[in-house]
């Protein structure tokens, strides 16, 4: 990796206090007016033509409208994040909050640091504007002397006008942001957990704007607690909107998330060609991930979440994600990924395969307990089903394919009883949740919103029952013992009933057994 030199014998005025610092001890970039006016000249004129709105603007702008109406009159910031640090000067890829990118349609080609703000126009609209770090000039020394934010370093940086025409929403330079914080009242909401820096300006300024009410009116009680860093119940209102929007998917969304779910059937593909080298690895399971976050890059922004790649006895464990075990013919492989496609939607698919290509007679039979427990999932769901009801349509089979195994200590009617559910031991997580920008969309929604709201035509989420039996699990026949299956599709609500949309990527024990066999290389 090359060296980043962020300071000079005279310190560029564009590289931060903290980018310098870091890396003050081995700087070797030169400080001299000749360098500088040198490296500041002999540049082609760039293209500026600025591209036509992209696909989903319009769909973000009925978005920001949405949310307009929620909160007439107040003041709303929307930050994207900005860059977290890995080690030193090395940051994790960026990707921007989900809220922020469903509300401008600015997906992997976001920049850190941006933020959008509604500000309120007469009684009820808003005028919605992304600000963000615009690009610095080849004559400023940031362009070459930054490597956070420098052209040289990172690569061309769109401009304020080029953003403004691909998004078709205004935009202002980052510095203009000032002036927001500066406007700031008790009013002004914020969405907390996407910028801890932002939200804590925004703290402060509330703070600041009661207190000078407070001294000049003899105002009473701002409407949140007068405490930085502390949860205020307005912005938590927030949060729960921006997140309950996101429940229904519109035609946009629908289409990004079948792509997801194509890229991920493909990824499953490669992982079944590479299988005489997985098998041959020591962490096999490594190399799974590996060719499966390739094609996540080739196809998309990234995978979705971390992926499971659980060969074996691993399989038993739900986010086993260490991936560094093994791969041995006669086992089981687990496989649960997802490829986040540019605009950061996301599939989540799990398969579990033979690794042989062939099922064992007792791996099939979990197995088709698995899927019998996922089909009957399926088969309830429809507009105006309450979305619990489709956790207990799996649970019943689960139940009743344990009881008749004699695992149970009760029968599979009692094991369903609340004050007992003894059938949880095998598969303690639930049977569904909410799909989109994140794996586990739509995180702050209501209860009533989401596990007792009715399903509606857009909806997305997953159905992904699962059996796991533990190598210690003295409650098990020693044949069991080491075996997970679980199996997930992505579900999408249509106005009569649903669709599978991973329906394709083979399910049965003949399907999967005949895939991994015709996909594997020789």
């Amino acid at each position: 990796m090359d060296s980043s030199d962020t300071s000079t014998t005279e310190t560029p005025a564009a590289a931060t206090a903290d980018e310098t610092g870091r890396n003050a001890n081995r700087s070797t970039t030169p400080g001299s007016e000749g360098f500088k006016d040198f490296i500041s000249s002999g540049w082609a004129t760039r293209d500026e033509a600025l591209p036509t709105a992209r696909e989903q603007a319009a769909f973000a702008a009925r978005r920001r409208s949405a949310v307009s109406a929620a909160f007439p009159g107040t003041r709303l910031v929307v930050p994207a994040g900005d860059m977290k640090q890995r080690a030193n000067d090395t940051d994790y890829p960026f990707r921007a909050h989900s809220a922020f990118a469903h509300l401008t349609g600015w997906g992997s080609d976001s920049e850190p640091g941006a933020v959008l703000v509604f500000e309120p126009e007469g009684h009820e609209g808003h005028v919605a504007t992304v600000y963000f770090r615009e690009r610095a000039g080849r004559d400023s020394e940031e362009f070459y002397a930054n490597p956070a934010i420098g052209e040289f370093w990172i690569g061309p940086r769109p401009s304020l006008a080029h953003v403004s025409a691909d998004l078709a929403i205004p935009t202002r330079g980052l510095d203009e942001f000032d002036r927001v914080i500066d406007a700031v009242d008790t009013a002004t909401l914020v969405l907390r957990e996407a910028d801890a820096a932002i939200t804590e300006r925004v703290d402060h300024a509330r703070i600041r704007f009661a207190a000078e009410e407070a001294l000049s009116t003899n105002a009473s009680d701002a409407p949140f607690s007068l405490e930085v860093g502390g949860e205020h119940e307005p912005d938590a209102e927030l949060a729960r909107v921006l997140s309950e929007l996101r429940l229904v998917k519109d035609e946009f969304e629908i289409a990004e998330m079948r792509a997801a779910v194509d890229a991920t059937r493909r990824g499953f593909t490669e992982v079944f060609e590479e299988l005489p080298r997985i098998t041959s690895e020591v962490r096999g399971e490594r190399v799974i991930e590996g060719v499966f976050a390739t094609r996540a890059r080739l196809d998309g922004n990234d995978v979705g979440y971390g992926s499971i790649a659980a060969a074996g006895p691993h399989a038993t464990i739900l986010h086993w994600t260490r991936n560094d075990g093994p791969v041995v013919p006669g086992d089981l492989v687990l496989l649960d990924a997802g490829v986040e496609v540019d605009s950061y939607y996301t599939a989540d698919i799990t398969r579990t395969f033979p690794v042989n290509g062939t099922f064992s007679d007792v791996q099939r039979l979990v197995y088709e307990a698995v899927l019998e427990a996922a089909d009957a999932a399926f088969a309830v769901v429809r507009p105006g089903v309450v979305f619990r009801d489709v956790h207990a349509a799996a649970m019943a089979v689960i139940a009743r394919k344990t009881a008749e195994w004699g695992f149970l200590p009760v029968s599979a009617e009692e094991s369903l009883l609340p004050e007992n559910q003894f059938h949880r031991r095998y598969m303690v997580h639930g049977t569904s949740h909410h799909l989109g920008l994140d794996v586990h969309d739509c995180a702050q929604a209501r209860r009533d919103m989401y596990m007792d709201g009715e399903l509606a035509a857009g909806m997305v989420f997953t159905i992904e029952p699962g059996l796991y039996f533990q190598a210690d699990d003295l409650t098990v026949p020693e044949e069991f013992r080491g075996i997970g299956v679980r199996i997930e599709d992505d579900i999408l609500v249509t106005a009569d009933g649903a669709e599978n949309l991973s329906i394709g990527i083979p399910r049965t024990v003949a399907e999967v057994e005949a895939w991994v066999r015709g996909a594997a290389r020789p």
